[in-house]
């Protein structure tokens, strides 16, 4: 939520009161974008559906992003990131062949393909605003995104008629492909070889005793559990990132596995780019934060405040973007509009 909300203002309202629903429809008279992911109807009954919205506000563009969109048999179901991993297919793709999935650790789908649709959408429905003083309203399934980053499986299917299976960290065509033990405590580093070329360059960096056929990828192939068990054996007596310089300099791909202490403290690139910034945060102190991924060349981008504490903002926007009174803002807290 901090990594997320850096500055943003949090205003609260306590929506199952008119005043606070009236509160929010002033809010939409003045704004460019009303968005949300509640499931069909919940912003109905709060009496801003698009169609009130657009009654108050014809500029105003409306974003909707529901896990399966505003109508269909399943439309009302309420989900979440994992649940549209699983939903997609994207658990089925991750883990180990004959295990169970794995997913991806986090909830991956509403945190970077959907709300990155959505902001393509945004963009687009901000230039027709722009040119013709119209909003819009955008319906957006969250599950759709992520079938449209299924692209490669969904065509090995369509074309050739086979289900993808999950392949752990290996690959159709590049062998050997895996993450392999180093010294130290849970040190690891990742090795691709994409051709014959990569592989007589790493036999003699691990100091390796390849059997016969392994010179060639298909024989490889055929014997993956092997090599890949030839490789950890040399690799744990190395260090990660003194075996990843040289395995790089002869030619083969190959990365240490970083874990948060190397990405925050060690990492030399995000260091030089400025990728960390500590900000004060109300209850947490000096936190850190990802800066923005992206440089502009004609403008800075700076972080002036951390994340709020829900509702911390709520008398400083009723007062600065609405114009009340302290008196109004104080009664309608005293009364449990505002929270």
């Amino acid at each position: 939520f901090a990594d997320r909300n850096t500055n943003k203002r949090s205003l609260c309202l306590n929506m199952a009161m008119p005043e606070a629903r009236d509160i929010a429809r002033r809010l939409v008279a003045g704004s460019d974008i009303v968005s949300n992911s509640f499931t069909p109807g919940v912003m109905g009954k709060f009496g801003l559906s698009y169609e009130a919205v657009r009654e108050i506000n014809p500029r105003a563009i409306y974003l909707s992003m529901s896990m399966h969109g505003q109508d269909g048999p399943e439309s009302s179901y309420l989900g979440y990131g994992m649940m549209i991993g699983a939903l997609t297919g994207m658990h089925h793709l991750s883990g180990f062949p004959g295990r169970p999935p794995l997913g991806t650790g986090t909830n991956y789908p509403d945190h970077v393909p959907n709300p990155g649709h959505a902001a393509f959408a945004l963009l687009a429905a901000l230039r027709h605003q722009r040119r013709t003083g119209v909003g819009q309203y955008i319906d957006i399934a969250q599950t759709e995104p992520m079938v449209a980053l299924l692209g490669t499986q969904i065509l090995e299917y369509t074309a050739n008629g086979h289900d993808p299976q999950p392949l752990g960290n290996a690959d159709l065509s590049a062998c050997p492909q895996g993450v392999y033990p180093c010294l130290g405590d849970d040190r690891w580093l990742a090795v691709t070889v994409e051709n014959d070329t990569q592989w007589a360059a790493l036999v003699p960096v691990l100091d390796l005793i390849p059997q016969p056929g392994w010179e060639t990828a298909a024989g490889r192939r055929v014997a993956a559990d092997a090599v890949d068990a030839a490789i950890a054996a040399a690799t744990r007596r190395c260090d990660a990132v003194e075996l990843m310089r040289t395995l790089q300099a002869a030619g083969v791909p190959a990365g240490v596995v970083n874990n948060v202490v190397d990405v925050v403290d060690r990492d030399p690139q995000l260091a030089h780019r400025g990728h960390w910034v500590r900000l004060p945060h109300p209850e947490m102190g000096q936190t850190l934060y990802n800066a923005p991924p992206f440089r502009f060349s004609a403008m800075s981008i700076e972080y002036r405040r951390g994340a709020p504490l829900l509702g911390e903002h709520t008398a400083e926007v009723c007062r600065e973007v609405l114009g009340m009174p302290d008196e109004e803002i104080t009664r309608l807290t005293d009364d449990g509009v505002l929270t």
